[in-house]
């Protein structure tokens, strides 16, 4: 009914308040104060000509939305729904940040690899306080910001700047950083060969779970098993590498899953409805079942990431190393009306193959370790590349091996 209501309320005029009573005589929908309060400010405000029937109307929807308490349940007005369509799987003038939510804080998920954000030295965790644009005239404080929101602010023109202040936990203090936006590509995945005390090891680098990584992951696998055929006992096993992975499509996770589990369970989606969805092991795949694996993971690693590296601790298929993930699993559906605004909002919770939802809880490593920034680097950033110091991908190599 709720939804429902959302629908009927988009384009009506306070002329039309009667079909709306109608609409709310069964009790559950009383719009009578809305309407005082309306008749009201059509007395007494002083800005009459701010009194826009369509941008109320927005504002009314957007107020009952927020009232559920969940920040990732929004309604969109068209200028805001039109932005959020925009496929974050493809190039956009960015700073290369995934948005979610620390409590009901705006929060960094994970800064994308190769981007401003991340050169900056931005981490997963990072509380955005205000967003400041200064050529486009915003200096917006982000309490009640809506995802959406937030992301249409930080974007922008490739090669202007905008200013975040953050707060960082371990800093214990606020502090600002400037970013000029750049255009960002979003990479699925990178697959790296390291040779250590007479193994190579397969460094698997999973950056997101984008439309990509159906196309990326089998013919990843595929490089994986010839190199592991050519040089047959130096074969060390996989370092799948899930640290800053913000998600993305369940299914893509899924089908990583399922090349290193031999059957079961890997996440069941529990719906409003009272239904439950089970994604089990795909059996066309498990080309990877007896490698030996170690999963790497931090607080940038969340969604479809967590419910990965859930999956395979659950089944003891290899440990986990590096930091808690960042906790984030629910399941928001998008909704579109014929005004071009729109509705996301939270139907399903996630669901680990033993049964728990990581929700505000996130996947807790087997082995904790955290990064330590190199002494020649001035970010501080968990960024990974081929050639420079990384004590957590050492860790991992590390237990890997023994």
């Amino acid at each position: 009914m709720a939804l429902m209501s959302v629908a009927v309320l988009v384009g009506f005029r306070a002329g039309e308040y009667k079909v709306l009573q109608g609409l709310s005589q069964n009790g559950q929908l009383d719009l009578s104060m809305m309407w005082k309060v309306k008749a009201e400010l059509g007395k007494l405000f002083l800005e009459k000509d701010k009194l826009v029937d369509k941008e109320m109307t927005y504002g009314a929807i957007e107020g009952m939305v927020a009232s559920l308490g969940d920040p990732y349940t929004v309604y969109l007005p068209p200028k805001q729904n039109a932005a959020s369509n925009q496929d974050l799987a493809g190039e956009f003038g960015g700073v290369g940040i995934q948005l979610g939510y620390k409590d009901t804080n705006l929060a960094v998920m994970a800064p994308l690899p190769k981007t401003p954000a991340e050169r900056a030295g931005i981490l997963a965790g990072d509380l955005i306080l205000k967003i400041t644009d200064k050529a486009n005239n915003i200096d917006r404080e982000t309490a009640g910001i809506s995802l959406d929101e937030a992301v249409n602010l930080i974007r922008g023109k490739i090669g202007t700047e905008v200013a975040l202040k953050l707060y960082r936990e371990s800093k214990k203090e606020t502090f600002d950083i400037t970013l000029k936006r750049d255009n960002i590509v979003v990479a699925s995945s990178e697959l790296t060969w390291r040779e250590t005390n007479g193994k190579k090891i397969a460094w698997v680098r999973l950056y997101k779970f984008s439309e990509q990584i159906y196309k990326d992951w089998p013919i990843m696998v595929d490089n994986i098993l010839v190199e592991k055929a050519r040089i047959g006992n130096s074969y060390g096993g996989i370092v799948l590498d899930l640290r800053n992975n913000p998600g993305g499509f369940l299914q893509a996770s899924v089908l990583v899953a399922s090349d290193f589990i031999d059957k079961g369970v890997i996440v069941k989606q529990a719906s409003s409805d009272g239904k439950t969805e089970t994604y089990n092991v795909d059996s066309s795949r498990r080309k990877l079942l007896d490698d030996k694996m170690v999963i790497l993971v931090n607080g940038g690693s969340a969604s479809a990431a967590e419910i990965l590296a859930g999956a395979l601790k659950d089944y003891n298929r290899g440990k986990l190393v590096g930091e808690n993930t960042f906790g984030k699993g629910t399941v928001q559906q998008p909704e579109d009306f014929p005004d071009g605004s729109g509705l996301h909002v939270t139907i399903a919770k996630w669901l680990l193959p033993n049964g728990t939802n990581i929700h505000k809880v996130g996947v807790k490593p087997d082995v904790e370790v955290k990064y330590e920034v190199p002494k020649d680097e001035t970010s501080t950033s968990a960024k990974a590349t081929a050639d420079k110091p990384d004590n957590q991908l050492d860790k991992a190599i590390e237990v890997l091996l023994k």
